[in-house]
């Protein structure tokens, strides 16, 4: 099941909200909540929720021993985790490596479970977060896995800290125009799911799937349309899991800030899947040593960091080059070789360390998208030197370029850029009349976007979020 299914928007969530709405002591609340993140979990396989459930069980139980001092259940856990990880995700990739090496060692690909990259995330932070606060671990093993299996979170997060969580077990701020503001918050991110990423995907899979076809036209606009098609189907799901949480009255951390809009490859990281660059930012990159140890020391634990982040992606080249590509942009920067904060103080500079950074994130995508490291590399060379039109590349661009993806493409670019925010804050400047009404349209448009994605999803076929294959 998944958010954007017709079981989960018809039968599940409507359900589920007004059993909780039904359900008055919070403690009841919370089981409920519980018990319908690990129904929704299993939807998937029932394996994967032992699986998950033994996860929380460990890392509680690890967590108890952090919380009075032992280091070695911090480490413990780490290792645990990611043994965890390795194994289902990663086996098969360092299969191939061995093989490489002259070493016939066969390895199996296992399937991973889905949510497996964050729920092991979540329970390494759980430990961590007990060895340094005390209070962060909990006595209930109850509460641990819930927060482990919490229902907007569980599959592709935001993820959360667990003290932030348990915050709200006790007490949360419900009230109908916090409901109301959630429920629009979820019909954006669905609507940037099935209207909008769906109509990037169609120029996008063209472009990469064209061949011999390919031509510099064709790979600019199948990169641009994926750097689009992957912001729109992540952001909506973060927006679908935020808009979700408020309506069950909890505050899930935000994942993206218009990250197309950042001037830096390190500005960029602040605004894209926040929540992932902050854990490695705590867990990862300040216990290297941070920035704390001069120049070389910070752009060699930035590399490291992003070399990790690409490998966590999944067990494929494309990724690691991809992360190496952020680790080396991120490196110059902070070496100040692309001194980016001189550039800015110039409106040329402005206008292009904006472009520099677009420009750096797209390439990155081409190989995150790229079905192997050839493949990549080939695309990328289209982009600059494949300006040799055949009569193969003119059918795939008029085939991919109908009205409707235009059109979805055009509402993608100014959904992608920080232009909504601003109308909102204006009209909010513009006195309690002026904001009601804005209010007041903006209900108007969600029943709309509603009834557009209800016929989306009756008329299209099935296309899974992106990431949830991390």
């Amino acid at each position: 099941m998944s958010f954007d299914s017709a079981a989960f928007l018809f039968f599940f969530l409507p359900l589920l909200l007004i059993l909780e709405a039904l359900v008055r002591p919070v403690r009841a609340k919370n089981a409920l909540l519980c018990l319908a993140g690990l129904v929704f979990y299993a939807f998937g396989e029932l394996w994967a929720l032992a699986l998950l459930a033994v996860s929380a069980l460990v890392n509680w139980l690890l967590g108890a021993l952090a919380s009075r001092g032992r280091k070695w259940a911090v480490a413990l856990a780490a290792a645990l985790n990611l043994a965890l990880l390795g194994a289902c995700k990663y086996l098969g990739f360092f299969g191939s490596g061995l093989a490489l090496l002259g070493v016939g060692l066969s390895l199996p690909q296992l399937v991973a479970p889905a949510g497996v990259s964050f729920f092991t995330f979540k329970g390494i932070s759980y430990v961590a977060d007990a060895y340094k606060r005390p209070e962060n671990a909990s006595g209930s093993f109850f509460e641990a896995l819930f927060y482990i299996s919490f229902l907007p979170e569980v599959m592709s997060g935001p993820l959360s800290r667990f003290s932030n969580f348990r915050a709200q077990l006790g007490a949360r701020e419900r009230s109908a125009e916090l409901t109301a503001r959630g429920a629009r918050r979820f019909i954006a991110g669905l609507a940037k799911k099935l209207l909008l990423s769906g109509g990037a995907a169609v120029i996008a899979d063209a472009a990469f799937s064209a061949g011999s076809g390919l031509d510099a036209r064709l790979a600019w606009l199948g990169a641009v349309a994926y750097t689009l098609q992957l912001y729109l189907d992540f952001s909506g799901y973060s927006d679908m899991a935020v808009g979700l949480g408020s309506m069950l009255g909890f505050r899930c951390p935000e994942n993206f800030n218009y990250p197309y809009a950042a001037v830096s490859i390190a500005d960029f990281w602040r605004r894209w899947h926040i929540s992932l660059s902050l854990w490695f930012r705590d867990y990862v990159y300040i216990p290297l040593g941070g920035s704390r140890r001069g120049r070389w020391r910070t752009a060699a634990n930035k590399a490291a960091v992003f070399l990790l982040c690409g490998l966590w992606h999944g067990a494929s080249l494309t990724f690691v080059l991809w992360g190496a590509w952020h680790a080396l942009l991120s490196a110059l920067e902070s070496l100040r070789i692309l001194d980016v904060e001189r550039w800015r103080r110039t409106a040329a500079g402005r206008v292009l360390s904006r472009v520099y950074t677009l420009l750096a994130v797209t390439l990155g995508f081409v190989m995150f998208r790229a079905e192997s490291v050839e493949a990549g590399f080939a695309f990328i060379g289209a982009m600059f030197t494949g300006w040799d039109f055949s009569p193969a590349g003119q059918l795939l661009l008029a085939r991919s370029l109908d009205g409707w993806t235009l059109l979805a493409s055009a509402l993608a670019l100014l959904v992608s850029a920080p232009l909504l925010p601003a109308l909102r804050a204006r009209l909010a400047r513009g006195g309690e009349r002026l904001s009601a009404g804005a209010e007041a349209l903006g209900g108007a448009a969600s029943l709309v976007l509603l009834v557009l994605c209800a016929a989306a999803l009756a008329s299209g076929g099935f296309a899974p979020f992106i990431y949830f294959q991390f």
